[in-house]
């Protein structure tokens, strides 16, 4: 400590009386004062499909306690996007609590192909771990590094609290990572909330008392109509107004995975979310908790815009409406500025499947078998006889490394061979190998394709189909049309730490991971690599 001339003049026993004060209570103090700094809970809030643009353009339909607060109050920016090309729900949701990309998180979709066997599988399935309330099998064991909230127990030696809580299996589970008291969802074949044995043999109380009335006969009793007459009757879409109410019902087997594509369940995630918050202990300590919720903002059973679109009006209403109460709910609990709230989107929207030809807009269709299919010929020419290429998945071809092997064949040179073939085909923009993104110089499509990729789970060949074609494998049953455009959401924040603000450089969904970490003093997951936002 330094001194000024006036401390010259202070009497020695009153100069030591200071100096012990001092050092006393400036700990003290410090300790006080980083303590209020930290929230108590963490809400880390993803919505499915939600666009910035649907929801600016609802806001007349709102309350007061949902996005308006979130706009009005927050910390906004208002152009996010993913680091990785061809985000999905699961992909997402990884890159989210990772703060990394599918390279090294390794979820590179809701499903990838299995190389031992060749067939398709679900990001999270996991046999070992059956099901609590549910015939799936799944766990977080698909997740190679470690999540915000993995950081969050191990810095608080496994005393911070962390749920999970999503309407699908692959969000909940991948928001909730591996060290996660519990992440719950709702079944697709009864509908009610359920878990993996991965967290715990039994269902928390809480979920219990969700679960105790009949979650069957309460969605086959439902009516799904507009919340409001407002909501009907507002016109945002070409198509013009509400021509009928619309009513749906959910019948069959198919119900409950009808049920979570409409607007009615973010009215069941909050409940749940609510109910966590107030059946646990969490944020009645100092030690910061963490609850991962996930929304839905797409269309009922996958729509366009075009064909249900009072449906997707009223779906941003009951989600403005779920996302103020949850908030509300939270902050009742901890105390208003003692919990931080992160708002983002999954930053893709369902395929469209319309028909362009008679608009005269470039488009047609490219077939990945017979694309495989030629492709064999050729290496059949070149090598000789073999099944060179085993596998297509999506837009990826799986090559035969053991024929390739067993041959001698140098598979970088076979690769440039298979890349110069492909791209002679219609319909084909681009084709990434996978020593092309390995070793490729980099640029920024090279970047989003190469952060999409995995060596262990994607093919040796990524076909960029053109953008208006549609590219179909009748094995699969695929047909999605390509489109390319920017699909704008944002990232908001509100709560402990954060100033109001609306910011419009646009930023990575991979830096929210170390800003909740900044703002918690916890360590950055261990491959997230950028720095935080603020």
């Amino acid at each position: 400590m330094s001194f000024n001339s006036s401390h010259k003049n202070l009497p020695v026993p009153l100069l030591w009386s200071l100096l012990t004060a001092i050092t006393v209570l400036s700990p003290a103090e410090g300790r006080a004062a980083a303590a209020d700094n930290l929230p108590r809970v963490v809400v880390n809030i993803l919505v499915d499909q939600l666009r910035t643009d649907y929801m600016n353009a609802f806001i007349p339909l709102y309350g007061e306690d949902g996005f308006v607060r979130l706009l009005k109050e927050g910390r906004v920016y208002t152009h996010a996007e993913y680091p990785h090309a061809h985000p999905d729900r699961a992909s997402a949701a990884a890159t989210l609590a990772t703060g990394t990309t599918p390279y090294n998180h390794g979820v590179v979709g809701l499903r990838r192909l299995d190389r031992a066997t060749l067939r398709p599988v679900r990001c999270a399935e996991d046999p070992a771990f059956p099901g609590v309330q549910t015939s799936d099998a799944v766990a977080p064991t698909c997740l190679g590094v470690s999540t915000v909230s993995d950081e969050l127990k191990v810095a608080t030696e496994g005393k911070a609290l962390v749920y999970s809580i999503a309407p699908y299996r692959d969000a909940a589970i991948l928001s909730a990572g591996h060290a996660a008291d519990c992440a719950v969802w709702l079944d697709d074949k009864t509908g009610r909330w359920c878990t993996t044995s991965y967290y715990a043999s039994v269902l928390p109380a809480w979920v219990n008392v969700l679960n105790s009335s009949s979650q069957a006969e309460k969605v086959a009793s439902l009516v799904w109509t507009p919340y409001n007459d407002l909501v009907g009757n507002f016109s945002y879409f070409l198509s013009g107004g509400m021509k009928k109410p619309f009513a749906h019902k959910f019948k069959g087997d198919g119900r409950f995975v009808a049920y979570k594509t409409s607007g009615l369940v973010n009215e069941d995630v909050c409940a749940a979310a609510s109910a966590c918050v107030n059946g646990t202990m969490m944020g009645t300590d100092a030690v910061t908790d963490y609850l991962a919720v996930t929304f839905y903002a797409g269309n009922f059973e996958h729509a366009t815009a075009g064909q249900a679109p009072m449906e997707l009006q009223d779906t941003y209403v009951r989600l403005d409406r779920a996302i103020g109460r949850l908030m509300k709910n939270v902050e009742t609990k901890v105390g208003k500025g003692n919990a931080l709230f992160v708002v983002t989107s999954t930053g893709y929207t369902d395929e469209e499947t319309a028909d362009l030809t008679p608009y005269r807009i470039p488009t047609g269709t490219f077939d990945m078998e017979r694309a495989a299919g030629l492709l064999n010929m050729y290496l059949v020419a070149v090598y000789g006889q073999g099944n060179y290429v085993e596998a297509t998945f999506g837009t990826q071809l799986y090559l035969n490394h053991k024929l390739v092997e067993d041959k001698q064949i140098n598979l970088a040179e076979m690769l440039e061979r298979v890349q110069d073939f492909l791209l002679q085909l219609s319909g084909v923009k681009d084709v990434y190998t996978s020593t092309r993104l390995m070793q490729g110089a980099w640029t920024p499509g090279i970047s989003r394709m190469r952060g999409a990729y995995h060596p262990k789970f994607s093919g040796d060949v990524l076909i960029e189909v053109a953008p208006g074609w549609h590219y179909v494998n009748p094995s699969t049953r695929e047909n999605k049309l390509v489109r390319e455009s920017y699909i704008p959401f944002p990232v908001i924040f509100l709560g402990t730490g954060c100033q109001t603000e609306t910011i419009g450089t646009a930023v990575t969904i991979d830096c929210i991971a170390p800003t909740v970490s900044k703002a918690i003093r916890i360590r950055a997951p261990n491959a997230c690599s950028v720095a935080p936002l603020f």
